[in-house]
C-alpha cells in the first residue's frame, strides 16, 4: 500500500509525516534513514489500529475524489 508523506528538511536532518495518519511521523540524520523510519512507525501505527478494531464490524469503502 502506498501512503502520501511529508518531508521535512532543516539543520537536524529530516522530519517525516503521513498526513493520512494523524500522529504518524518520524525522523532521522538523512533522507534515506527518514524514509526507512517512517515506514517503520507506518507499519506500527496500521498493528496498534488493527488491534484496537479486533472484534469490530470492519468495512472498506471506495471514495474517489
Amino acid at each position: 500500500m502506498k501512503y502520501r508523506i511529508a518531508l521535512h528538511k532543516s539543520e537536524e536532518g529530516y522530519s517525516v509525516s503521513v498526513p493520512g495518519l494523524p500522529g504518524c511521523w518520524s525522523q532521522g540524520e538523512t533522507e534515506q534513514e527518514a524514509l526507512a523510519n517512517i515506514r517503520d512507525a507506518i507499519c506500527e501505527y496500521i498493528a496498534v489500529v488493527e488491534e484496537q478494531l479486533a472484534g469490530e464490524d470492519v468495512r472498506e469503502i471506495e471514495v474517489t475524489h
